[in-house]
Parts: C-alpha cells; structure tokens; sequence
C-alpha cells in the first residue's frame, strides 16, 4: 500500500508466520529495492487486548519506529478492507493506542498528543547554522523554514541533523519547509531509518503544520504538499502550552496483493 507515496508492506500477523529472531533479516530483505518487495516500511497487523489490533512497525533499515502517519492511515485501511476492523476503529502503537476513520480510500487519523516542542533551536552544520524548531509527533521532527525548498540539499543536510548531536540518542527526522499561502505550506523530509529523502512523511507533515502554525499563529486546517506532489490535510486543535485533537487526512491506496517466496530470498 501507498499513503501520499510513502510506500509499505502490511502483514496480517494474527497467525504468526515471523520470528523475533528472524525480523530484522527478513525485514531487511523485503524492503530492499530490487532484491525484495522494495518499500519505506513494513507492518505487522496482530491481535490487540486493548484495540482492533495491534501493529508492528518496521522501516526499512529494520529498527522498529514508535509511530508512523502515512503508515497508520494504510493500517486503518488494511485492517478494515480485510475485515478486522469497522470503519472508526483504534490500534495499538508503541506512541499509544491511536484512533482513525476510514472513508473509502481517505483515511482520518488521530495522532498522540504532540509534545517537546522547542522553538528557535541553532544547530551547528560544518560552518553553516542551520535554524530550526523541535516537536515530537509520536516521532521525534525537526522542522527548518527554508525560502526555496528546491535549492535544499536535503539528503546531505538532512543526514548531518537526524545524526546531530543535539538530538542524540534517538535522533530526528529532519524537515524542509515553505509556506506557499495562509493554509498551505510545501516540505520535503529525511526520514529516519529509511535514511534518505522519502516522497511523503505524515507525522513529518504534521510536525511541519504544527510548527508553522505556532510560529505564524494559524489555526487548521492546514494543506500539506509533500514531494509525492500529493495533499495531506492537518487537523488540530491549539492549546496554551501546544496543540491537541491532531489529525492527519489523506488517501491510502491498495497497489496490490501476492505472495512472497521466502526460499528464493535467502
């Protein structure tokens, strides 16, 4: 499945058919473009005592990430297209349990309240300062303001950042962003754990309209326009001390359904 070009690979896993022991290999392989399935993820769909069902989340290097927007929105999808969900339904993620709509191919996703939000940061480049701000959106983000994203480096500048030091041990993802009208802003993202520029990031697009609305005093909802060339549309509500009611829209495309042949891939 897609949601806005992030592209994923979603397991009914009710049945276990992967090892712990084997996940990091076997997760590895899948998304590697021309030797697997190629994707920026993959998604375990498993049984839940507390919701719908229970997801494990995989980027492509294998690390297991706590939350992730584009990925929770083909999740919602999945679970109700194969009948383990109705279409308001909830999940369980390492960020909490999360709710979301699904109408036809538009999914409606609430995010954990969005929190450590730092504004105003300089981070240190090389010689160059890089000026940015901090949020967490079930993932840690930065989000830089830039004038023309089309000059941005943004896998070299990028990389430098989701490694900085201000933002070790976990790291960051790391957000190019240009407001183009009152609601409307246009970015370009460095994912962690795909560790390169993706066509979409939805908690990335989230941290971006959260932040510019902070720092333009905008209120939702915003229109997102990520590199797929797609729209993602925020929702939030905003509080004193930060944001609440957050919500991520856009749709979540089925690309297709097959089989893997574990035995050729090892």
């Amino acid at each position: 499945m897609q949601g806005s070009g992030n592209d994923f690979i979603l397991v009914d896993h009710r049945q276990p058919v992967i090892t712990e022991g084997d996940r990091v290999a076997w997760v590895k392989k899948l998304c590697a473009p021309k030797f697997g399935v190629g994707a920026d993820g993959l998604i375990l769909i498993e049984p839940s005592t507390r919701a719908d069902f229970r997801w494990r989340f995989y980027n492509a290097d294998a690390s297991e990430a706590e939350m992730c927007g584009n990925g929770g929105r083909c999740a919602a999808r999945f679970a109700f297209l194969q009948g383990m969900a109705q279409e308001d339904l909830a999940f369980e993620t390492l960020a909490g349990i999360i709710h979301a709509q699904v109408r036809g191919r538009r999914v409606k996703l609430e995010l954990s309240p969005p929190h450590s939000m730092q504004l105003n940061l300089e981070i240190p480049v090389g010689p160059e300062v890089w000026y940015g701000h901090f949020i967490n959106t079930g993932v840690p983000h930065v989000v830089i303001p830039v004038a023309d994203l089309a000059e941005i480096p943004v896998a070299e500048i990028g990389r430098a950042i989701r490694f900085h030091p201000l933002f070790q041990p976990a790291g960051t993802n790391v957000n190019f962003v240009s407001v183009l009208g009152p609601q409307e802003i246009a970015i370009r993202t460095y994912e962690r754990g795909v560790e390169a520029e993706t066509l979409a990031c939805g908690t990335g697009s989230v941290a971006a309209a959260l932040i510019t609305a902070a720092l333009h005093n905008l209120s939702a909802p915003l229109a997102v326009h990520p590199k797929s060339g797609e729209t993602l549309n925020i929702y939030f509500t905003r509080q004193s001390s930060g944001f609440d009611s957050v919500f991520l829209e856009g749709e979540a495309v089925v690309v297709f359904q097959g089989e893997v042949w574990l035995d050729e891939l090892w």
